[in-house]
């Protein structure tokens, strides 16, 4: 198996965004250690117009600009990018802890960032190889979204985190949401850690902890 790091592609409008981000705690740290490289790209340098146009209005009318195409095609294609493809879209489906396992294990992942009202259909259906969305709601634009999922992504990289176990018992690691943790103190403002952590019995522990996960993890079934 390869030690290249993984290469991440962000093309996006507004290539500042990530400068602060990608520079600081884990996924710098991803960086540092070498399991990851990040290209951001700027979606204007692959205009063809002095304005440097990168959205026009929608045939068929109707309020709002739409993404064209073209800089997109051509951003990818300056990169060489490989499957997986991903736009960030309200309309793809939902980013789970799956999607970030089966990214950290592959060689390459592309994040491309919409704005304003929509992307031109054709880079969905002819250019990315997957829609992904955070939820169902409407953000101004993908670049909050492809950090989320950077984040979630080069967390699970050896050397991003200085405690991998950590990652591994975190919610929807292999199970549904992770039980409730405390620390110290035990007791604090009249409220207190419930007395089996502070037991030293492990196996009780891991029961209590399984079966507060199960209990958190129901609502949402």
């Amino acid at each position: 198996m390869s030690d290249a790091p993984l290469t991440i592609n962000i093309v996006t409008i507004f290539p500042e965004f990530f400068t602060g981000p990608l520079g600081i705690s884990i996924p710098s740290r991803a960086a540092e250690a070498g399991a990851v490289r990040y290209r951001v790209v700027d979606l204007r340098d692959f205009t063809h117009d002095k304005h440097r146009t990168v959205d026009d209005a929608p045939y068929g009318g109707g309020p709002g600009m739409v993404m064209k195409p073209q800089p997109f095609f051509e951003a990818v294609e300056s990169l060489g990018a490989v499957a997986p493809i991903v736009l960030l879209s309200p309309r793809g489906k939902l980013f789970t802890h799956d999607d970030a396992v089966r990214f950290s294990a592959g060689r390459e992942l592309t994040l491309l960032c919409g704005h304003y009202k929509d992307v031109d259909q054709r880079v969905a259906d002819h250019l990315a190889t997957e829609e992904l969305s955070l939820g169902d709601f409407v953000l101004s634009g993908g670049e909050v979204a492809a950090l989320a999922v950077v984040d979630a992504v080069v967390r699970l990289l050896p050397g991003a985190m200085s405690d991998l176990e950590s990652a591994r018992t975190d919610s929807f690691f292999g199970r549904g949401i992770s039980a409730p943790s405390y620390t110290r103190p035990p007791e604090y403002r009249g409220h207190t850690v419930p007395p089996v952590l502070l037991s030293g019995n492990h196996a009780e522990i891991q029961k209590w902890r399984d079966a507060g996960g199960a209990r958190r993890t129901e609502p949402r079934g």
